[in-house]
């Protein structure tokens, strides 16, 4: 029976070191676009911000009950995605007349 004979293996840092001379370094997808001036880094809150949320009005809820017909004369008048802004403003408009 034939002997078995390993064949010879080279290191692999030999193999690799020559195969990783042209390769570029691995760099984060996020920091190549902070380079490019794509990505900004977070700023802290500014002082201007902290007061508009100190000078808001406090809001209250009006509300009142339709029928679904009305709902739809309403959404009819107003344009899609703008109903409580129509009926906000025609509530006001009425009263202001009075």
């Amino acid at each position: 029976m034939p002997e078995f004979v390993r064949p010879e293996q080279t290191t692999k840092t030999e193999s690799t070191a020559t195969e990783k001379a042209g390769k570029p370094k691995k760099v984060d997808a996020r920091e190549m676009a902070r380079e490019r001036g794509k990505v900004k880094k977070a700023k802290p809150p500014k002082e201007a911000k902290a007061e508009k949320k100190a000078d808001r009005t406090e809001l209250c809820i009006f509300a009142f009950r339709l029928t679904k017909e009305q709902r739809d004369i309403i959404h009819a008048a107003a344009g899609p995605a703008k109903a409580s802004q129509f009926v906000l403003a025609a509530a006001l408009t009425a009263a202001a007349k009075k």
